[in-house]
């Protein structure tokens, strides 16, 4: 039998929602709507094979470590075991596309599908994008057409709109719970880089991560993905992705890019505090302030300039560089976004023509070499285009570390995301500067590197 999610009349105006008034208000159910969204839900369960080192419980007991210390604790034998992982995802469209999160499908080695009919598929893997927690799957139906549902668009959404999570908690089977939207654009999360999540009371729990959110008109306009809790089940306190960046993942899924291409700004920002707008004559503090532009960058063309302050983009408020990464993240490149800014205290509009970020240096991608101390690391060139894949500020310039080596000496001091600074006093701007530094023989080697906002140098003998 074919199943198919019926057009569904577009939602309701503001002005039309009201509180139930009557018993037979209250008496009304959910259940024709659960029976046409609910097929289009499934269950996603992952398994992967991972390293174990058996060695004697007695490495754990901290009176023995005490004299003995780690010395003993990997010699034990290696050996490896399955790990089963579950979860849920949303049909999106009636051949087989699948989104769930990202940390459901995470490392696995193989992913099922199982329908709610029961049916089983074998899934691939689309599309993984750390950044946002999302993942697209895709199945192969042979032809036959699988109800899926239809995206609403997550900005017509109000707090205190109801909606249904339909998932697959503890793995008990598919479920339903109700709730309200209790916040919008909500930051601070802290599972992906694009925060700007809806909030709602509707029971989440385990299992639940990638399932759907629905409104009442039985559309999808979240995809449920973290909790807040102190013991790991629903405290009445859930987070969805919105579908805004759920579309813009989507899009890029089909048209088979393998990753995100998100719009870039090429300026960096920060919040607007109670000072800055006392310093620029705000009376209150609105939007995010252009702190330095990219020459010749999107932000650059447009008119913007350093002191700026970014109102709105598309008519949307954006109260935090957080909000301003969100909203460029959910616009498609090639488009027109129209800006609303703040200048010498009159509101001007400006049109950004959206575009990719640059690889600009080229990255440059390189295995190091020969007796030094950063023998056997990966590094590259950061470029605008790998300081956004990488989460980092796109106006960054220098040489990042992609990968430490297993066996080198800096492998205690350094980690993936560090710039390199300076290699003994030589001030390193380009692999290639670093990669002549390191061929010149020297007895102690002192490297400067940056993480976050720290630098410090770290020496080295040989």
């Amino acid at each position: 039998m074919l199943w198919a999610v019926a057009a569904i009349a577009m939602p309701l105006p503001a002005a039309a929602k009201a509180v139930p008034e009557s018993k037979a208000q209250i008496q009304l159910s959910f259940a024709p709507l659960v029976k046409r969204a609910a097929p289009a839900v499934v269950n996603i369960y992952t398994r992967r094979v991972v390293e174990q080192v058996a060695r004697s419980p007695l490495f754990d007991d901290p009176f023995f470590r005490r004299f003995f210390g780690d010395r003993f604790g990997g010699t034990g034998r290696r050996r490896q075991r399955q790990q089963n992982s579950l979860g849920s995802g949303v049909l999106l469209t009636g051949d087989g596309m699948i989104v769930t999160n990202h940390h459901v499908i995470q490392g696995a080695d193989e992913i099922t599908v199982a329908l709610s009919d029961r049916r089983e598929f074998s899934a691939t893997l689309i599309l993984d994008d750390e950044r946002t927690d999302l993942a697209v799957l895709k199945i192969d139906t042979d032809g036959e057409k699988l109800p899926f549902l239809m995206l609403r668009d997550s900005d017509s959404l109000e707090v205190g709109d109801l909606v249904l999570a339909i998932g697959n908690p503890f793995n008990v089977g598919q479920t339903v719970t109700s709730g309200i939207v209790s916040a919008l654009a909500r930051t601070g999360i802290g599972v992906s880089d694009f925060q700007f999540f809806i909030q709602t009371d509707a029971a989440i729990n385990p299992g639940n991560s990638g399932g759907a959110l629905i409104t009442m008109d039985g559309r999808l306009v979240g995809i449920n993905s973290a909790i807040y809790s102190k013991t790991g089940g629903s405290h009445g306190i859930g987070f969805a992705v919105p579908s805004a960046m759920v579309r813009a993942v989507l899009t890029s899924a089909k048209a088979g890019l393998g990753h995100v291409k998100r719009p870039w700004l090429g300026a960096s920002t920060q919040a607007v505090t109670a000072d800055i707008a006392a310093s620029i004559g705000m009376k209150r503090p609105l939007g995010v302030m252009v702190r330095s532009l990219f020459p010749d960058g999107p932000a650059d063309r447009a008119g913007m300039a350093v002191g700026d302050v970014v109102l709105a983009i598309d008519g949307h408020d954006v109260a935090s560089p957080k909000a301003l990464n969100f909203r460029l993240g959910t616009r498609m490149i090639g488009e027109d976004a129209p800006f609303a800014i703040l200048r010498d205290g009159s509101i001007r509009k400006v049109t950004l023509k959206l575009e990719a970020a640059p690889e600009t240096p080229p990255r440059n991608l390189t295995k190091l070499l020969g007796r030094q101390p950063l023998s056997a690391a990966t590094v590259a060139n950061l470029s605008p285009a790998l300081a956004e894949e990488l989460g980092l500020d796109t106006l960054s310039r220098g040489v990042i570390i992609i990968q430490v080596g297993r066996r080198t000496p800096a492998r205690r001091y350094l980690r993936p995301g560090d710039k390199i600074l300076q290699v003994n006093k030589a001030r390193i701007n380009l692999v290639g500067d670093l990669v002549s530094v390191l061929h010149k023989p020297a007895e102690e080697w002192r490297i400067t590197t940056q993480r976050g906002a720290k630098t410090r140098t770290i020496r080295f003998g040989l």
